[in-house]
């Protein structure tokens, strides 16, 4: 009796170019062996290898290969060894009559054959079930499981190739990386027809190749939500991070129709740190990934829909309606708004960084490339606790992280138990007063030139790894001209908008702004995006909560 095979889309294929012999073979296979294993038979090696290739691209693993000698155009150890290329664990069987024995003998050799069967195997119980029991069982116990996932090949040093996998990363879609170098890599894009040229190449579970995809394509291959299911709602939340996602659960939760629209990864800043331990409820701390899967989960729960990789690019009052315009032309609208875009990083402006971005200098944690760090020098521009939190994070495998300072100390801008911890890392070495002035390297980072603030003296460095977080850029303005900000770009709410006691001009209610109310009636602010915020996760979750209750209020009185 059959074993179960590994993985239930496990395939036994077999190629013979005589039709009534190919439905023979595939036959006895389903019967013996049919409720365990998918039976693919094809009648030709070029289609053989097609349908390998195309399984190849889905993930599908195939644990033997049963071919016939003598076909035409392309015999059987001819397939067999371009078989190798797609499926090297597959084990081999070449069919033969008497005559080609010696044929067969020899293909051991060129081909790596496991086996070969003479023509005809009746009866299948005494010649062909016993051979493929065990060189079924010998492919089991080797280690060739499916791989489910999305697979994304490219260069080590490729911009685009570390974006695509930051943005699977952050998305919680489990992927795996092969180097377009390496034979896994190379096997993969020969699959899917592709050159090595155009990278990275993204194949989907279902098998799609993908060639230096888009945000927005990527994320409706893989599953992300990208379309709205509705025009009209009671709560659009743009902008994915702590505070838009503490919007979205309360929202929901309190029986708004809410729909929250990402640019790019729920989580923001926030989702990228690889420990928060300020967090109220978790003494042990928790990574930005866990608290934003759980967030985000939570506010699934609870219905409110989560967009991925939508860009919103203009926000309208029309009457009561706030209606929210994406970057591919289309629209939404809703009675109330929160605006929750957050910040990001501020570029490093050094020569040479815009040129190696993703290619050894990046912005944020960047943990997908963590793994690389090990045993290596490692450099971080940044004093808050972004750069703290990273520095701990990088120095578990890093030979060395250093911590470039521009300021004094990091006492302004660190929290004190961070402090702390980086003072007892003994791989970790703070440099306060020093400056990035320029970074080299012909297509990736090689070294840095290191600047001293006080005394103007300059020192070139070794680095292949540096990560920035220097300062916060709120990312609004898409709202220019419609949304009153402050001159660093923040949006200015409630009081901020009444500092004389008056409204602001354009304010048509007869009574003023609520708390976390923008210059637009029923649109609202939260986060760090809104002038003089607090800058913390706890304190931009509090946030989105506070601007939900206030929506309640705005549509209890419209």
């Amino acid at each position: 009796m059959a074993q179960a095979a590994d993985a239930a889309r496990t395939v036994i294929m077999t190629v013979d170019d005589d039709p009534g012999v190919s439905r023979a073979v595939a036959r006895d296979l389903r019967r013996r062996y049919g409720e365990s294993y998918r039976i693919v038979r094809a009648e030709s090696g070029e289609s053989a290898l097609d349908a390998l290739r195309e399984l190849k691209l889905r993930g599908d693993q195939v644990a033997v290969l049963l071919a016939d000698y003598r076909m035409p155009q392309m015999n059987g150890i001819e397939f067999l060894e371009q078989a190798l290329d797609v499926y090297p664990g597959a084990r081999r069987v070449l069919l033969t009559a008497y005559a080609d024995t010696n044929a067969a003998i020899d293909a051991i050799n060129v081909v790596d054959l496991d086996h070969y069967l003479l023509k005809p195997w009746d009866p299948p119980e005494e010649k062909l079930y016993p051979v493929l029991d065990d060189l079924l069982e010998a492919w089991r116990c080797s280690d060739q499981r499916a791989v489910p996932s999305t697979k994304v090949v490219g260069h080590r040093w490729s911009a685009r190739s570390s974006d695509v996998r930051e943005f699977l990363a952050r998305n919680q879609v489990p992927y795996r990386w092969y180097s377009a170098d390496e034979p896994e890599g190379r096997r993969l894009l020969a699959a899917a027809g592709a050159d090595g040229q155009r990278l990275p190449l993204v194949v989907t579970p279902d098998g799609t190749p993908l060639l230096e995809p888009e945000a927005p394509e990527l994320a409706a291959r893989v599953g992300l939500a990208t379309t709205p299911t509705a025009d009209f709602y009671d709560l659009v939340v743009i902008g994915g991070g702590p505070a838009g996602l503490g919007a979205a659960v309360y929202g929901a939760s309190e029986g708004l129709r809410t729909v929250l629209v990402e640019r790019s990864a729920t989580g923001g800043q926030a989702g990228q740190s690889s420990r928060i331990e300020n967090y109220l409820g978790f003494p042990d701390g928790v990574s930005g990934a866990q608290l934003t899967d759980r967030a985000r989960r939570q506010a699934g729960k609870f219905g409110a829909e989560v967009l991925t990789a939508r860009e919103v690019t203009g926000l309208e009052a029309n009457g009561a309606a706030r209606t929210v315009r994406f970057s591919d032309g289309s629209a939404i609208a809703a009675h109330s708004v929160i605006l929750a875009t957050g910040v990001s990083y501020r570029q490093l402006d050094a020569p040479g960084a815009d040129d190696l971005s993703g290619c050894g200098v990046y912005y944020g944690s960047a943990l997908t490339e963590a793994a690389s760090c090990q045993g290596h020098d490692v450099y971080i521009v940044g004093g808050a606790n972004s750069a703290g939190q990273a520095a701990m994070y990088l120095a578990r495998g890093a030979k060395s992280v250093t911590l470039l300072v521009r300021g004094p100390s990091l006492t302004a801008s660190m929290s004190y138990y961070l402090i702390q911890q980086i003072n007892e890392a003994p791989n970790i070495t703070v440099r306060c007063g020093t400056v990035v002035d320029a970074v080299h390297g012909p297509d990736h980072l090689e070294q840095l030139t290191l600047r001293d603030v006080e005394s103007g003296q300059s020192e070139l460095v070794d680095a292949q790894w540096l990560f920035v977080f220097i300062g916060a850029a709120p990312l609004t303005d898409w709202l220019d001209g419609t949304v009153l900000r402050d001159a660093n770009g923040f949006i200015l709410a409630g009081p901020d908008l009444t500092p004389d006691g008056r409204p602001p001009e354009d304010w048509e209610l007869d009574r003023p702004p609520y708390h976390l109310e923008t210059n637009i009636p029923g649109v609202f602010v939260a986060g760090d995006a809104r002038a003089e915020s607090a800058k913390r996760v706890a304190s931009a979750v509090g946030e989105g909560a506070m601007a939900v209750m206030l929506v309640h209020r705005y549509l209890e009185q419209s």
